[in-house]
């Protein structure tokens, strides 16, 4: 199916980083303005799941690759019910989308959705100035009359920071609801939403665990209320030092010695509730290429990230938690970035990177086996 985009938009449009350094470009998907943290992904493909991770909550992602939207937008691919990016930046974005199973071009979803992007602007150079002075608060503007430079660079400045933003709640369900497991259901799980992806039960219901899905609100009580093999927390976005009521049910668990695994924010609330404390990145981890060892294997994987912050642990000593000893599993080796931990006397872990791997890679699909095989050995 190929679907047009009606020409490349005319409406001017100007991006605003908060120290001050402007793009003038044109207006991608709705017309307005919009605030948050400017982030850059480097994957080529998947951009699709990349708007509709709810971890990607008030950022502005610029893409790296130089041509996005060439395969459209479909209703089988998004991780959620909404795209959350709070802005979107390319470079050239596609005419004319074309793929078979497109149904609408990626600009009349963006403007369907009410989301501001610009483009035109050399995505390159915005990006090596982000690796050089750090993820910052920016400012898309769009529109024929745009206020002046100083007005725009005032309302940056005065938009919030990602540091201290607690957003769980903001896009976690409301509401308990339950994915049936895939054939015969072998585990119940309890999963935690803190901004979980759609494919992320999907793969533990391909492994026979039926998984309910519960609010970040979540208490201990609610969570043994469905009678769980296993306990599960999501990725999600913000600032896991303002996580302290996800840490302290993350504690109940542990101190039943519940099978338990952790993605992404779940990781770093693994590593609060293990003691170790949380940091923000200059510029983070996000994209479908970054490279990380599985130190319990030796194995290197290519993994699919989008986190800012990361969990302050030692990586070359085993470390006595109040839940018993605990080691970095996991490293990034492109910067020695803990990547995952694991208890060594009771059946926990977690990963900082997305392992349901959707739009890819899939190196990392064996952690849910892991998962199902600290049940397996919990109930033997």
């Amino acid at each position: 199916m190929t679907t047009s985009t009606r020409g490349t938009s005319k409406v001017p449009a100007v991006l605003v980083l908060e120290d001050g350094r402007i793009f003038r470009g044109r207006a991608y998907g709705a017309v307005g303005e919009t605030f948050g943290e400017a982030v850059f992904s480097t994957g080529m493909t998947g951009y699709q799941e990349t708007l509709t991770d709810p971890s990607y909550h008030r950022q502005v992602v610029v893409m790296t690759a130089p041509h996005v939207g060439n395969t459209g937008v479909n209703d089988e691919d998004p991780e959620s019910g909404r795209i959350w990016v709070s802005g979107y930046v390319v470079r050239d974005p596609a005419r004319v989308s074309s793929n078979w199973r497109a149904q609408r071009s990626l600009d009349e979803e963006l403007r369907n959705q009410g989301v501001v992007g610009i483009s035109g602007i050399d995505t390159r150079a915005l990006t090596r100035h982000l690796r050089e002075s750090g993820a910052m608060r920016v400012g898309i503007f769009s529109g024929n009359a745009l206020p002046d430079e100083g007005t725009m660079l005032a309302e940056v400045r005065q938009a919030p920071e990602m540091k201290g933003a607690d957003l769980a709640a903001e896009v976690a369900t409301k509401e308990t609801y339950v994915v049936p497991a895939i054939g015969t259901k072998k585990f119940t799980v309890a999963a935690v939403d803190l901004g979980i992806k759609g494919m992320t039960p999907h793969r533990m219901a391909e492994r026979g665990i039926e998984v309910h899905v519960l609010p970040a609100t979540a208490t201990a009580e609610d969570i043994y209320a469905v009678q769980p093999d296993g306990v599960f927390f999501s990725n999600g976005p913000g600032d896991p030092a303002t996580a302290d009521g996800p840490v302290s049910v993350m504690k109940a668990v542990l101190e039943r010695k519940t099978p338990l695994f952790g993605i992404c924010f779940g990781n770093q609330i693994l590593g609060r509730a293990l003691g170790f404390g949380t940091y923000k990145l200059k510029y983070g981890h996000r994209g479908i290429n970054q490279p990380v060892q599985d130190r319990t294997t030796g194995k290197v994987e290519v993994t699919a990230h989008n986190h800012g912050f990361a969990v302050d642990a030692p990586l070359d000593k085993v470390s006595d938690t109040p839940f018993g000893r605990a080691e970095v599993s996991h490293v990034c080796l492109n910067d020695q970035v803990v990547e995952g931990l694991q208890l060594l006397d009771q059946p926990a872990f977690s990963v900082q990177y997305h392992p349901e791997a959707a739009a890819g890679p899939h190196d990392a699909a064996y952690l849910f086996d892991r998962f199902v095989a600290l049940m397996e050995a919990e109930r033997a």
